[in-house]
């Protein structure tokens, strides 16, 4: 019998007696297979916290409707300067942080003072390296001055939620990381932070408060992040009722479809899997090397066999429907041809790690011998992020932007020096191969029915969360 089937037959029998969803209410139970790392938006990699801090907890400036066009946010207008290197924000004066405290310019301000901070440490900081300096005009009026004229709204703006200038002034930006805030965070957006127990699960309640001009009070009582981190057992809380909604395996899709209580939803991400080569040290220093490693990959095997089809191959880091894709003409370099090196290939996980064996079968076959060492996120993340760069090469899903500013970090992360503009960030990856993509993803949830008004797409599971309803 194969494996995926039988690990299926068990959930068959908690479907089939699946307890009613509708005892939690108003509450939304969502799974994510890590606990957000953190709810600060000036230090957070994860892209489902990204996604809980600007669309539940705070408010950005402005935010992308489904087109990826900016609309009005937490700022009701702007306006350009006549020379094009200011844009001042017209703020809405209504909304106020959860303890009561008015949300004006001044938190503007500090937020994008502490990232532009490097003692910060904010993982975007390169796409304010332009921003010359932010000057508050009135509680409501802020402008930022740049170094030059842009014909592009500031992606940057859309992504890094606002904090309260009043609860972290006094807190020096090197020490964020430990501030009080982090444990108990005070917003300003639809929801309001409840309780946070590590590992386990975050809870959010609505703002009763928040105000009509950003789209009132959220229809759901609570949307809470439920850890959990091993995906058959997401899968069986999922048909047993006790999570509203759960990514899945692509081999669990049909499964989910025959309950008729839950729907699949699809939908495209801007996330592309790949293989960070570290450049500073053997054997990746050696660009015949990352080459061969790149020319040893069968994508297509990789998307009909690991993701069924929910997916398509990549080669390079912008999915083709994003804008400022740039079609980049096949590697046509000179063969290195059966190699014989070994590495050791990074993960994240605790499981069978299908890809990387995949991944792993596929380079043996060209001469590699890859060591697969699995290992926890927050491990994984200072072994590959941190300060020495402490690895060989590394499975990473890459969360992209609309504004491609994530190009440059990511050509950092494996030793290049990054290009500021986007389409020659993109040639450099297609030249020098500091990383070796596999495919860009699409998104994948099981749903229970009882959830209305979910839309899912580019901008990732939760752009519409303060819409979402259940039925009762």
């Amino acid at each position: 019998m194969p494996r995926a089937r039988a690990l299926l037959l068990p959930l068959l029998a908690l479907a089939a007696c699946q307890p009613s969803a509708a005892r939690r209410g108003g509450t939304v139970l969502f799974a994510s297979g890590a606990d957000l790392q953190s709810i600060d938006p000036l230090l957070t990699l994860h892209p489902l916290a990204r996604q809980v801090q600007r669309y539940v907890l705070l408010t950005t400036l402005a935010r992308y409707d489904s087109t990826l066009t900016p609309r009005p946010y937490l700022a009701r207008r702007w306006e350009r300067s006549p020379d094009g290197r200011a844009l001042t924000f017209h703020l809405e004066p209504a909304v106020h942080w959860h303890d009561g405290a008015p949300t004006t310019a001044r938190d503007v301000k500090w937020t994008l003072d502490a990232a532009r901070d490097p003692a910060t440490g904010y993982p975007r900081a390169a796409d304010l390296a332009g921003l010359d300096s932010v000057t508050v005009r009135d509680d409501s009026t802020v402008t930022l001055r740049f170094g030059s004229a842009a014909s592009r709204f500031p992606d940057v703006l859309t992504d890094l939620a606002i904090l309260p200038a009043h609860l972290l002034d006094t807190v020096p930006h090197a020490r964020l990381r430990t501030a009080h805030w982090n444990v108990e965070p005070v917003g300003n957006g639809p929801f309001r932070f409840v309780a946070h127990e590590p590992n386990r699960r975050w809870v959010f309640a609505a703002n009763p408060d928040f105000p009509p001009a950003l789209g009132g009070p959220p229809a759901l009582d609570r949307f809470i992040v439920v850890v959990v981190d091993e995906p058959t057992t997401k899968l069986a809380a999922l048909t047993a009722g006790e999570l509203d909604m759960a990514g899945i395996q692509p081999a669990h899709a049909t499964f989910v479809e025959r309950d008729p209580s839950l729907a699949v939803v699809t939908y495209p991400l801007m996330l592309t899997y790949g293989i960070v080569l570290n450049t500073r040290r053997p054997p990746f220093d050696a660009l015949a090397v990352r080459r061969a490693v790149s020319r040893s990959l069968d994508r297509k095997e990789i998307v009909d066999g690991y993701l069924y089809g929910f997916g398509r191959p990549a080669t390079g880091p912008v999915p083709p429907d994003v804008p400022g894709y740039l079609p980049m003409a096949a590697d046509r370099g000179a063969d290195a041809g059966k190699t014989h090196v070994r590495f050791e290939l990074l993960t994240v996980g605790s499981g069978e790690a299908a890809l990387e064996q995949m991944v792993q079968a596929q380079l043996g076959r060209a001469g590699f011998e890859v060591v697969i060492r699995q290992l926890e996120l927050s491990a994984f993340l200072a072994r590959v992020y941190g300060p020495s760069h402490d690895f060989d090469a590394a499975v990473l899903g890459i969360t992209g932007d609309p504004g491609l500013g994530y190009l440059g970090p990511l050509a950092a992360l494996a030793g290049l020096t990054p290009a500021a503009d986007p389409s020659a960030a993109q040639r450099l990856f297609a030249d020098s191969v500091p990383v070796a993509f596999l495919y860009h993803a699409r998104g994948l949830q099981g749903m229970n029915r009882r959830v209305r008004g979910v839309t899912m797409d580019l901008r990732g599971e939760l752009p519409t969360v303060h819409d979402w309803r259940v039925s009762r």
